[in-house]
């Protein structure tokens, strides 16, 4: 329950600090602007082409008799329509947050400077960025495609399908909103998608406290818009949560430690992603207690492990 009010809590500091920081919310409405416009005009055009796309694929009602032939293809257009509709809906802000991918980064990183610390700046290029984002989009819609088909399946099981099966599909979808709005924080800490899928899943209470009040406001195009900005600062808040960052890992000293970094005990600031050697003896199974040099997937060369500080 604490974690469900927690991931509330998130939600509505990140809101709380766009509107306290004016510009930024401007900057991070700029995407998801760019994209309701796009998606706008798609829908537009497919409105008015849904009739000759259906004529085109049902050539065999050509020679049918009213009312057959106009009750065939319009209600194959309405289906076309609300078919773009309903990715529309699935897909805005996986296009929005790749879309806004350098404004989301300049913003997560100014939400991180203003709470006091912030991960050094991955050396990726731009254009890996964006190659990165897509995937890990990619990889999420298949996701929410096949729980989307499997909750559609036992929507037809009377009663489980009127009441637990929509509650269901309210979390799903709010699970995977936050693992999209967190991905540019956590991206940023170094920790890759199937690492931050399991993070937040072992914290599901807090993502759901975030995502599913989220999801209901996102149902509404122009809220979604407005509520972009604040939705970003917050999961970037909600990751320092999951992922704290280092003392000094901004550039500043960490008083407590001694000259090597490290904090008495070995343990550096209490950050259970870079615990020192005690740590990773004491957890055997911890999944970040690898050798200190380790390939980092998001750059081409080999670097000090992200998760843990070498011995």
């Amino acid at each position: 329950m604490r974690d469900l009010v927690a991931g509330m809590g998130y939600l509505a500091k990140g809101q709380k600090w766009v509107a306290r920081h004016g510009r930024w919310w401007g900057f991070g409405m700029i995407p998801a602007l760019i994209t309701l416009v796009g998606y706008i005009v798609a829908l537009v055009l497919l409105s008015t082409r849904a009739d000759d796309l259906a004529a085109w694929a049902t050539p065999f009602a050509d020679g049918w008799g009213s009312p057959w032939q106009g009750l065939l293809r319009g209600a194959l257009a309405a289906i076309t329509f609300g078919g773009g509709l309903l990715i529309a809906l699935i897909t805005f802000t996986a296009v929005t947050l790749l879309v806004g991918q350098p404004f989301y980064e300049s913003l997560c990183e100014k939400v991180d400077e203003t709470e006091g610390g912030a991960p050094a700046k991955p050396e990726i290029p731009l254009w890996r960025e964006l190659l990165i984002s897509a995937r890990d989009s990619l990889y999420v819609l298949v996701r929410v495609l096949a729980f989307g088909i499997l909750l559609f399946a036992c929507g037809f099981i009377p009663v489980v399908g009127q009441t637990v099966v929509p509650v269901l599909g309210f979390c799903v979808s709010g699970f995977f909103l936050v693992v999209e709005l967190s991905a540019v924080a956590l991206q940023r800490r170094g920790v890759p998608q199937a690492e931050r899928i399991r993070l937040l899943r072992r914290r599901l209470p807090l993502a759901l406290g975030f995502g599913v009040p989220l999801i209901l406001l996102f149902l509404v195009p122009l809220l979604t818009v407005l509520a972009m900005p604040g939705a970003v600062a917050g999961a970037t808040l909600l990751a320092r949560d999951l992922v704290p960052v280092d003392a000094g890992q901004d550039g500043e000293e960490d008083p407590a430690a001694d000259e090597s970094g490290q904090h008495p005990g070995g343990a550096p600031d209490g950050n259970p992603y870079s615990g020192g050697p005690a740590f990773a003896s004491a957890c055997p199974e911890n999944p970040y207690a690898e050798p200190p040099q380790v390939r980092n997937p998001y750059q081409g060369g080999v670097e000090t492990n992200p998760y843990r500080s070498a011995p």
